[in-house]
């Protein structure tokens, strides 16, 4: 279990700023619960993704980090097919990793699904 909350917190995603959203504005910004995420407030987090998502049902960083809840929670089913939509999604843009690091947020989703196939295999 362990292994599967290190992989997922690294998984965790934020926003650029606004700046470095191509084609978004202010209004644009979405909340993606990184900090209950982060506080282990995993309920609080689903109830904030879950509505922030029905307003912008493509944003990555929403799905993504849907994923990682459902992840922590321990449905892994659930979790996948989040992280599935965050990388068929038309929405794309950077988003910072929890470790910092910047990257494409389809190339996050893909990483999400490898940690959580790779958790699964080490827990058989």
């Amino acid at each position: 279990m362990i292994v599967l909350q290190t992989a997922i917190a690294l998984m965790l995603a934020q926003a650029a700023p606004p700046a470095m959203m191509a084609g978004m504005n202010d209004d644009q910004h979405r909340d993606a619960a990184y900090e209950e995420l982060t506080q282990g407030e995993t309920d609080a987090a689903i109830t904030r993704l879950e509505a922030n998502l029905v307003q912008n049902p493509e944003d990555p960083a929403l799905l993504i980090n849907l994923g990682s809840a459902w992840a922590v929670r321990g449905d892994k089913e659930k979790a996948a097919d989040y992280y599935r939509a965050a990388a068929r999604s038309d929405v794309r843009y950077q988003l910072e990793l929890a470790d910092g690091e910047w990257v494409d947020s389809r190339a996050a989703a893909r990483l999400a699904l490898r940690a959580l196939d790779q958790t699964a295999v080490a827990m058989n």
